[in-house]
């Protein structure tokens, strides 16, 4: 009867292997399918690296062709500025050589620029002096400042009284004939 018993349970246990082996198909294939998307991702993703190496190679590219237009111009604009620094130093030059000409043919001909202070005039000519009326006029020549024709005389007899009354320069230095000072 022992043995009767014992073989029972071995049935049983056929049917449990039976069942592990229906359903190991079905694993497998699912193993299968997953490590076939796992290629797939894998391959996508090598993909993504390419496609960014080569966008940051093209970007890298880019950068560099801009920073080296961007330098040239840059020294462009460098050059063109140092030229027209030149360029306004030479006119800044010219100017006051042109300036310094004109004063310096005007104390020739016995005028004085009156564009700036008078004072200044005074200080840069030593034969310059002020008049009342914030005229400059040469010390060298004594001229009527004050209107006074009866003083210049006196000072100059040889300057007629008619002529005294010429060099008379309102503030303003325009020149009014009919103007007695």
């Amino acid at each position: 009867m022992a043995d009767s018993d014992s073989s029972p349970p071995l049935p049983k246990a056929a049917p449990l292997s039976l069942q592990k082996k229906e359903n190991i198909p079905p694993i497998g294939t699912k193993i299968a399918e997953l490590n076939e998307s796992r290629a797939e991702l894998l391959n996508r993703i090598q993909g993504l690296k390419q496609d960014l190496q080569s966008w940051r190679s093209k970007l890298d590219t880019q950068v560099k062709t801009y920073r080296d237009e961007l330098s040239e111009l840059k020294k462009s604009l460098n050059v063109e500025v140092d030229q027209l620094r030149s360029e306004f130093q030479e006119l800044r030059t010219t100017l006051q050589q042109q300036q310094d000409d004109v004063s310096s043919s005007l104390r020739t001909l016995g005028l004085q620029d009156v564009s700036g202070d008078p004072k200044d005039a005074q200080a840069q000519d030593p034969k310059v002096e002020d008049n009342q009326d914030g005229l400059v006029l040469p010390r060298q020549m004594d001229y009527d400042v004050s209107g006074d024709a009866k003083d210049a005389q006196a000072q100059d007899p040889k300057v007629e009284e008619d002529d005294k009354e010429e060099l008379v320069l309102p503030k303003k230095l325009e020149y009014d004939e009919g103007s007695e000072n």
